[in-house]
């Protein structure tokens, strides 16, 4: 399980911090949403989860064990991340994308690795766009390749940064259904500013208003306690 625990952060020359004193778990088999208006700290709590800054107080926790005492190579295995900008190599294909990490940072053979991810695209129901470059697809499968990206190092959480921010609204229900699927997979835990596509494909509900829990727990039941636009 990943939890924060008592966390504050405040970013330098902030009159105000962006997290003060959350504390939450995100449990396996599960869809976690962290939903909330901008600013509200969604993305400085998963940063804070992912180990890509340290909190100022509290701790985020992998296991019971703090982020920040396992080994860097070992925690990039167990946990991955889908930036709102997914970083896909424009001169790179699909393929490329996804083998690119596997055997320049964990020495994999490109056979071994090609073959890993053609049954990867396969599987997630994108097998038509291995060979394209990311100019070639649409956001939705652009998406999708980020994700397949992650998922090739079998994770056992991946977060997602605003994952249908670039999207229309007929592909983010196709988006959610699709998240849905690969429940089996790894555990989600997705940041949305999006209600609609929270409650289409989170099991469980996080909000966050002026960086502090204004509810949690099942999906529908978080949601009825926060007042928010939906999309």
């Amino acid at each position: 399980m990943i939890e924060a625990q008592n966390i504050t952060f405040r970013y330098p020359g902030a009159e105000t911090a962006a997290l003060s004193e959350v504390s939450v778990e995100f449990p396996r088999d599960a869809i976690s949403a962290i939903v909330g208006e901008s600013g509200s700290g969604k993305t400085t709590l998963m940063m804070c989860l992912g180990r890509f800054i340290r909190p100022a107080q509290g701790q985020a926790l992998y296991d019971r064990t703090d982020v920040f005492d396992i080994p860097e190579h070992a925690f990039r295995q167990r946990l991955g991340m889908v930036f709102q900008k997914l970083y896909l190599f424009p001169h790179l294909t699909v393929l490329e994308n996804m083998t690119l990490a596997m055997r320049h940072a964990f020495g994999r053979d490109r056979r071994e690795t090609d073959q890993e991810a053609e049954a990867m695209l396969e599987r997630l129901g994108i097998a038509e766009i291995l060979d394209r470059y990311p100019s070639q697809i649409s956001g939705g499968q652009a998406q999708r390749a980020a994700i397949a990206r992650g998922l090739l190092l079998r994770p056992d959480y991946m977060l997602l940064d605003e994952p249908t921010s670039a999207l229309d609204a007929r592909t983010t229900d196709a988006f959610a259904e699709w998240l849905r699927s690969l429940k089996d997979q790894t555990n989600f835990i997705v940041v949305t500013h999006d209600i609609l596509f929270a409650r289409r494909a989170a099991d469980r509900g996080v909000c966050l208003m002026n960086g502090q829990i204004a509810s949690e727990g099942p999906i529908e039941e978080a949601l009825s306690r926060l007042h928010l636009n939906e999309k």
